[in-house]
């Protein structure tokens, strides 16, 4: 099978005067294989006569076209965008528990959330179908009895989107009020879930001065609050620090004994802990997404990390992720960069005391701790953006920062804003381009949020500068950009000799790219004690003993995974003090 997709909101016709057709073979020999569709203007590739030469891939100046030869493919796909446009092939099934869904970003998670929850009609890769085409299709496999009672609106869905940025746009009332319109339980329930969320106090505040991390919870507290057959979280643990992601993450776990989830989610440590089933979604983003059988979830994570699916006999990755299982060595021996001094910064309800300490050339800085507690202050005192009790603190540093909350006021593509910023082309050229490379004809202003973040990182991190300073660089990141993106981090600083400063909730992505730690302490929206620099084994158990949390590592990759609260694993690493690494 054949399938040629046209990115559309990449293709330029109006520039290349159509070279893709200019250059097909088929088409200088009389077929029709690329046409040009009249009402849009845009080249339609026919797959039936496309002999997947790939010159048109190759001679695209905007990397627009995709055409992929599968093989092993036998189905039409499930869901189909439009001609040349993107599909998915296949279907998970809805189980008892937790099902969650693993994947690349654009692989077609949420398109199939949609799928399931009701929102969008499987059209079979067709103009048009019907229910009972799509029921016809799937009879005899265990997901006909659901599809069948998706059509006949027996099945009950509650849907947590993906954007809970947008929820106050929608709804300009109190926590409270929307509670209430959505709700379908007694009070008395929503209360004690609310306060299991950590959002009771939350109740009378307008959904527009809410935080990112207080509207996630707002959101996962309006879906669980109505009584549905099937649960659909889509990027719950965004925004979300850690202590609130294993409070979240113990909560559905507790709910999923009697109810139905399904979740995307990348932050691996609460995949692992919520899941009990995986499917995994390969293929190529923007292109195809293909659902793999049924795993377990540490064989379905294990392997979606190994790069190899067994049952499928297929190998999604050249490379296999891992993790160092020993601990970090003491100390982190690069030349210091600046020392910087203690500093207060005081507000009308919040204080931020943060003690002195120094940052060393070529080193990544990770800090943690619980959201409203004065971490993005800190990191905007060091950038010399914000003014501290006594002042600028100024280190007399060239400094790049990217803030938490991106928003690039440029009226063009990508190529064009990374030409107007001062970066190091030779930096850029080996480490960066090629995780920019296809949004290189976007306009920016048409980027997605993970597609906003890896641009604005990139940047940040390719700007000559002495100190890169990167507030939440994983948001919106997939699992595999995550971590690509943390080898990028800490081989640019060594390679530069740069010191970066990384915030961030996930604990995976701040042990991969740390050297050492700042760790975060305090009462949240109160008072926040921000340590000086400590070696990492020193940093996160201080930083897990308040969390009161404990991680072991899987013997296959050495990937962390949460101890159950009171386990005799946990009990036993809280005897010794080592709340993350072995001794081993």
């Amino acid at each position: 099978m054949r399938i040629a997709v046209l990115k559309r909101d990449k293709c330029k016709k109006e520039r290349c005067g159509y070279i893709c057709q200019r250059v097909c073979p088929g088409v200088r020999m009389g077929e029709e294989t690329i046409v040009v569709e009249e009402e849009t203007g845009y080249p339609v590739i026919n797959e039936d006569l496309c002999t997947g030469c790939g010159i048109c891939v190759k001679k695209c100046p905007y990397n627009a076209i995709s055409i992929v030869n599968l093989p092993e493919l036998k189905d039409n796909p499930v869901h189909q965008y439009g001609k040349n446009g993107f599909r998915v092939f296949g279907l998970p099934v809805p189980r008892e528990g937790v099902v969650s869904l693993i994947g690349q970003n654009g692989i077609g998670k949420t398109t199939i959330m949609k799928i399931l929850a009701g929102k969008l009609m499987p059209n079979l890769g067709k103009e048009s179908t019907s229910w009972e085409e799509v029921i016809e299709r799937f009879k005899g496999h265990e997901i006909q009895s659901y599809l069948e009672a998706l059509k006949a609106g027996k099945i009950r869905v509650s849907f947590k989107p993906q954007e809970v940025d947008r929820i106050p746009s929608v709804f300009k009332g109190t926590v409270r009020e929307l509670v209430k319109q959505t709700a379908d339980i007694e009070w008395e329930e929503i209360e004690e879930l609310a306060k299991e969320l950590g959002v009771w106090k939350l109740f009378d505040r307008k959904l527009g001065e809410l935080s990112g991390g207080e509207l996630q919870r707002v959101a996962i507290l309006v879906a669980i609050s109505r009584k549905a057959d099937l649960y659909f979280l889509d990027e719950p643990s965004s925004f979300l620090d850690i202590r609130e992601r294993m409070r979240f993450a113990r909560l559905i776990s507790k709910l999923s004994e009697k109810e139905r989830f399904m979740l995307v989610e990348h932050d691996l440590v609460v995949l692992d802990y919520l899941s009990n089933w995986v499917h995994v979604l390969y293929g190529k983003p923007g292109t195809y997404g293909i659902v793999s059988t049924l795993k377990s979830a540490r064989n379905g994570i294990n392997e979606y990390l190994d790069g190899y699916l067994r049952a499928e006999n297929m190998r999604i990755r050249e490379k296999a992720i891992k993790f160092e299982v020993k601990p970090p060595s003491s100390d982190w021996k690069g030349k210091t960069l600046v020392e910087y001094p203690g500093f207060t910064k005081t507000y009308e309800h919040f204080r931020l005391e943060a003690e002195g300490g120094e940052l060393r050339i070529g080193e990544v800085v990770g800090i943690v701790g619980p959201n409203a507690i004065g971490k993005t202050t800190f990191l905007t005192i060091l950038a010399g953006e914000l003014d501290h009790d006594d002042g600028k603190l100024d280190m007399k540093l060239k400094i790049s920062y990217k803030p938490q909350y991106i928003s690039l006021d440029f009226d063009g593509t990508v190529r064009e804003y990374i030409a107007t910023q001062d970066i190091d082309q030779e930096i850029f050229s080996a480490y960066i381009r090629k995780e920019l490379q296809d949004l290189m004809e976007k306009q920016v202003q048409d980027l997605s949020g993970g597609e906003l973040q890896r641009l604005s990182v990139g940047v940040a991190l390719a700007r000559k500068a002495d100190i890169c300073l990167l507030d939440e660089p994983s948001a919106f990141l997939d699992i595999e950009q995550r971590l690509r993106f943390s080898d990028i981090i800490r081989t640019v600083s060594e390679k530069t000799r740069k010191t970066t400063v990384v915030i961030d909730h996930d604990i995976t992505f701040i042990d991969y790219v740390s050297n050492r730690l700042i760790v975060f302490s305090g009462e949240p929206g109160q008072i926040g004690f921000a340590s000086a620099p400590m070696d990492m084994r020193e940093g996160m158990n201080k930083f897990l003993k308040e969390m009161d949390i404990t991680f072991r590592r899987d013997p296959e990759n050495g990937r962390p995974r949460v101890n159950k609260p009171g386990s005799q694993k946990d009990r036993e690493q809280k005897e010794r003090g080592e709340y993350y690494y072995t001794l081993s």
